[in-house]
């Protein structure tokens, strides 16, 4: 979504100036901060475009007031933080925002058609306009990225002079670049490039080819402009590509979310957040007491017996993963697990204060109505809260498909916080029954389908990886593909059953060894966050109801049999059975990229009709 056109900026409420002499461009909402136009990424604004500033002092000029300090501290400790922050307001009476940068910095005018920096159309203070034509630039369509995240400009100066001899020397010889549209068609081949110098004009067909750049002789320059022009450029091997302005594939948020489960859920233990490094090296009741009194001068904060608890919990926590320091993924797993076994325990009242912010509990129906469906242990989330915090961001591949070495930084220098919201909503959890599950996934025919998605999300994998021997291991199993499809049918069903948008709904998968549940929520906090609508969804009778109705809906699709008989689907085939008229789903929604999905394995194929785990309910 393009943020609304810019305001002029008003003063405080006190009649003040603005802390910071900067022009306001247009405003986002804190959630895009987070998701769409975060760090790195090109905000259009009018007939002007932007890069997301880096944070590198933001610390300091965003104000407390309107962008204040949140802490989960499962998720501070997995990203290595200290807390987290909001993202700044986009009012008219706010006195700091998110900061951008202009970019691309090359522009054209449409009456002249000359195509210059910027700076070089003498444009008057505080507009976009042609010195000349007086009439508004237009930001360059094209720009260049790479997988390691950098981001330049179009090499227009090369690509228009590749057929002259030394092309590499272009930009020294005198002219002036012009860009014109043919208008014939709406294709590359009308977009034409030119020089006053006299080389023949070129038409920006074929630059969107893997080895355009490569052709020219040209490489990554490393530049980081969301960083600032004072940022040296990184070394870079790799070969960028053209990508449109606007593209998707130009900014993908690496973003981590933990749930707030107890002993963590209440909030006692925020003040603590700057020295659990000190308290985690004390084993000592007495030197943990000393510690504390000397930090809040008497006033502590918890008592010593709480705060032991708490440590007891962190090392629970703690992945098991040989003499090696435990990698990210090892400990997001972790991270799991306990969320996992926090949501089949639940919380009783005796658990609760005032301000718990996880409450849990078994639904009173009678549970018999869902074992014919192989689903058990349905606990109702009346009250849950989220964090999603920015790690990081990629470019050109998605987030759940790379390694960390592709990962683009937020900042020059280390941070001791994360951009991030808080989710307050409610939501469903349920399990799969072990021992059903334990026999269907060991059925040939199961474990075929689902190695044919497994062999290629890894093969993507391993395509989009700087470092071939660093690919991850595919998360794709039996269990995690039947819990994902499932997840994605019943969002799509309680969107129709109970009023919720899709896009307001958002699946957390729990497969693995000894995991196999799922968690429905809501997610945003607006008016469709907590009303109650979605916990009375998993009463069993209306879950058996609804999970009936999602089985049969899904057995057909509008695309059949083309889709149900696909021998492969989606992004490099790691679908088979799914298409966007059954099973996916905004991708707010889903937390794999609407990938590793078949609805096969819900209800069979004509060939397989015994297949699906649910296809005793079709006959």
């Amino acid at each position: 979504m393009t943020p609304p056109p810019s305001r002029r900026r008003r003063t405080g409420s006190n009649g003040a100036a603005p802390a910071h002499n900067l022009r306001r461009q247009g405003a986002i909402r804190r959630a895009q901060a987070i998701t769409t136009y975060g760090v790195g990424a090109l905000v259009a604004v009018d007939q002007e475009s932007f890069v997301v500033s880096g944070l590198d002092g933001a610390d300091q000029h965003w104000s407390p007031d309107e962008s204040k300090r949140i802490h989960e501290r499962r998720l501070e400790r997995l990203l290595g933080v200290q807390h987290f922050r909001i993202p700044p307001a986009s009012e008219d009476t706010s006195r700091d925002g998110m900061r951008v940068r202009r970019f691309p910095l090359m522009y054209s005018c449409p009456e002249c058609n000359e195509l210059r920096n910027h700076r070089d159309f003498a444009s008057p203070t505080a507009k976009s306009i042609c010195g000349t034509c007086e009439v508004d630039l237009v930001p360059s369509r094209f720009v260049v990225a790479c997988e390691a995240g950098h981001l330049d400009e179009f090499p227009y100066w090369h690509w228009v002079h590749r057929s002259v001899e030394g092309g590499t020397t272009a930009g020294r010889c005198g002219g002036t670049l012009m860009l014109r549209s043919s208008g014939r068609t709406a294709s590359l081949r009308s977009i034409v490039v030119s020089c006053t110098c006299g080389v023949p004009e070129a038409s920006m067909e074929g630059s969107f080819r893997r080895g355009a750049l490569k052709n020219l002789g040209l490489g990554c320059r490393g530049t980081r402009p969301w960083l600032g022009t004072s940022v040296p450029a990184e070394a870079c091997s790799l070969t960028p590509r053209t990508l449109q302005r606007g593209s998707s594939a130009l900014w993908q948020p690496v973003l981590k979310s933990a749930l707030s489960i107890p002993p963590w859920s209440d909030g006692s233990a925020d003040p603590l957040a700057e020295h659990w490094g000190h308290l985690r090296e004390m084993n000592d009741p007495v030197h943990i007491e000393i510690y504390l009194k000397g930090a809040f001068g008497g006033n502590t904060p918890l008592p010593v017996d709480q705060v032991m608890e708490l440590l007891q919990a962190e090392l629970e926590e703690d992945p098991v993963d040989g003499d090696e320091a435990p990698s990210l993924d090892h400990r997001y797993r972790a991270l799991r697990n306990k969320e996992y076994e926090r949501l089949r325990a639940g919380n009783d009242g005796s658990e609760r204060s005032r301000d718990e912010q996880f409450i849990c509990e078994r639904p009173r129906g009678d549970q018999a109505e869902l074992g014919p469906l192989g689903i058990t242990g349905p606990m109702l989330v009346k009250k849950l809260r989220e964090v999603r915090a920015l790690k990081a961001f990629t470019r050109l591949t998605d987030p759940d498909t790379t390694t960390e070495a592709d990962e683009a930084a937020l900042a020059v220098g280390e941070l001791s916080w994360l951009p991030a919201m808080e989710v307050r909503g409610e939501g469903v959890f349920l399990r799969m029954d072990e021992d059903r599950l334990a026999r269907w996934e060991s059925r040939p025919e199961v474990v075929s389908r689902v190695e044919r998605m497994r062999a290629a999300h890894q093969r993507l994998m391993g395509e989009r990886a700087s470092d071939p021997t660093r690919v991850p291991p595919s998360p794709a199993t039996p269990r995690m593909v039947l819990l994902h499809t499932l997840a994605h049918v019943l969002i799509n069903e309680w969107s129709l059953e109970a009023g919720y948008p899709a896009s307001a709904l958002r699946e957390r998968l729990y497969a693995g060894d000894t995991m196999a549940g799922m968690l429905v929520y809501t997610a945003t906090s607006d008016s469709a966050g907590s009303l109650g609508g979605l916990v009375a969804q998993g009463e069993p009778e209306p879950l058996a109801r609804v999970i009936r109705s999602a089985v049969r809906r899904a057995s057909w699709c509008s695309s059949d049999p083309l889709c149900i008989e696909s021998e492969e689907s989606g992004t490099g085939g790691t679908n088979l059975a799914a298409c966007h008229a059954c099973v996916m789903l905004p991708e707010t929604s889903c937390e794999h990229n609407n990938i590793l999905l078949d609805r096969a394995l819900l209800v069979g194929t004509p060939e397989e009709s015994a297949l699906g785990w649910f296809s005793p309910l079709l006959g």
